[in-house]
């Protein structure tokens, strides 16, 4: 079993680092049933490859066999594709020898995990159903997917191909932790005949190695039921996948609900909003809209479009000739749909919006070449850690003419009677930021970018704690 990992990013050899693996040594590692092995076939400032061969022994094998003895015919354990093909056993050594790069830690360069990078990978044979099953695997991650078929017998080939693929994956720019985890999830997902029992342990791996994008890859009930192989963990598991994911979705539903919303109190902000008939989350849509009209942009970025309210008033502006809408959760997408009526727009209409899954942490080659982009309350839902992804995704990568980001501002949340102290106004937030946290990193990415920025407070404003959200409009 081959896998190779290359990049051509400068230095390549950074993937050393990354992989925590000394591209001028050999290192063999004992695994079960055999050994691995990892070594650079190549590594020069411009190119660099990281191997790891796993080197099976079939008289291993048959000791350490679970099953009863020619289950499938009689000599099946001495006459299998074991030795030679991906399985959960390229899975295991993937993780022991690259467990420091799969858990995001690289001690001598920190700033390098979270760094978007050109990989390509190549596993040498892969099983499969078919060069179709590979590609709805892969390509919802973001990877271009070619596939060689293996004709079943090269000395007869009106047999046709056999069930093997060489397997060829390359992305423009994506985390290595990222493209480990992938790999070590999906390739248990096509071997129909694991090494190791499928139990608990099992189930929280797959959690915890696909819990960040499993819940939004459309084959994700396939995976997580051949990964377990229909064991009595696979519905509580996927219970525990699609939780994380309306979670994620629901980016706007704040708890508690801002004072405007809540009928216990009356102060001079609810009084506005309510006369308004406009909810805080209305407020924040209104003013990037507005802001996207001010500015005459022709072609839009949605992104975490939700259920499409943004959209609705972006169709409305006459200008915009083009939305990009994207979101993590299908679920979103397809009520997006449902309240935009897209099958019943008139062409035209139609021609304009496209709804699309997509990840503010992946990069993705759509996202270039558009004049704005609207982050409307989602950037409190990532990981801080996260955040130098977010950049480099949105900033350095697709480069949008302006980006306008909202947050929540954590001073106001003293407004809030029935949120405790350091509490977040949701629970899918991973941290809310005061207006000087928040002015900071926007300046800092603004620096880095060449971008220049201005932030702005969203809603009423209350001395010294100022409005319930904040706004920062980069224009390039």
């Amino acid at each position: 079993m081959l896998l190779t990992i290359t990049t051509t990013h400068q230095p390549a050899t950074d993937l050393g680092y990354l992989l925590h693996k000394n591209p001028a040594r050999l290192q063999t590692l004992d695994v079960a049933a055999g050994q691995a092995h990892v070594f650079y076939p190549e590594a020069t400032a411009e190119r660099c490859t990281a191997a790891l061969l796993l080197s099976i022994d079939p008289v291993a094998l048959v000791r350490n066999h679970r099953g009863p003895a020619g289950e499938g015919f009689a000599l099946e354990q001495y006459v299998n594709d074991r030795p030679y093909v991906a399985s959960s056993f390229l899975s295991a050594a993937l993780a022991k020898a690259f467990n420091t790069a799969m858990n995001g830690t690289c001690k001598d360069r920190p700033e390098l995990p979270d760094a978007l990078l050109p990989l390509a990978a190549t596993i040498a044979v892969m099983p499969a159903a078919s060069a179709e099953q590979l590609q709805r695997l892969f390509a919802p991650l973001g990877y271009e997917v070619e596939t060689e078929a293996h004709l079943l017998d090269p000395t007869v080939p009106e047999w046709g191909n056999s069930r093997y693929f060489t397997l060829h994956l390359r992305h423009a720019g994506v985390r290595l932790q990222d493209l480990l985890s992938h790999l070590y999830v999906l390739i248990p997902v096509l071997d129909n005949n694991k090494h190791y029992w499928i139990g608990r342990a099992e189930a929280e791996k797959l959690l915890h190695r696909g819990g960040e994008w499993l819940p939004r890859h459309p084959e994700r009930e396939f995976i997580t039921r051949r990964y377990l192989r229909f064991s009595a963990y696979v519905n509580p598991t996927l219970e525990r996948l699609l939780r994380s994911e309306e979670d994620v979705a629901d980016d706007t539903a704040e708890l508690p609900m801002p004072l405007a919303e809540n009928a216990t109190q009356t102060t001079e902000f609810e009084e506005k909003v309510a006369a308004d008939k406009h909810s805080l989350h209305d407020l924040r849509l209104d003013r990037v809209a507005e802001e996207i009209r001010r500015l005459g942009a022709k072609r839009v970025l949605d992104l975490g479009c939700g259920e499409g309210k943004l959209v609705r008033r972006l169709l409305q502006i006459p200008h915009v000739e083009h939305i990009l809408a994207l979101d993590v959760s299908w679920r979103e997408l397809e009520r997006a749909q449902q309240r935009l009526h897209v099958t019943e727009m008139p062409p035209r209409q139609r021609e304009r919006l496209t709804l699309a899954q997509g990840s503010v942490l992946y990069h993705d080659p759509r996202l270039a070449g558009y004049d704005a982009a609207a982050v409307v309350e989602v950037i409190e839902h990532l990981d801080e850690s996260r955040l130098v992804t977010f950049e480099q995704v949105v900033f350095a990568r697709a480069r949008p003419g302006v980006v306008l980001i909202t947050t929540p501002n954590a001073d106001y949340n003293q407004q809030y009677d029935t949120l405790a102290a350091g509490q977040f106004r949701h629970l899918d937030h991973r941290f809310e930021w005061t207006q000087a946290q928040f002015a900071g990193w926007a300046a800092g990415v603004a620096e880095r970018h060449g971008y220049r920025v201005r932030v702005e407070p969203l809603g009423p404003v209350v001395a010294e704690v100022g409005a319930p959200s904040q706004l920062a409009v980069f224009e390039r």
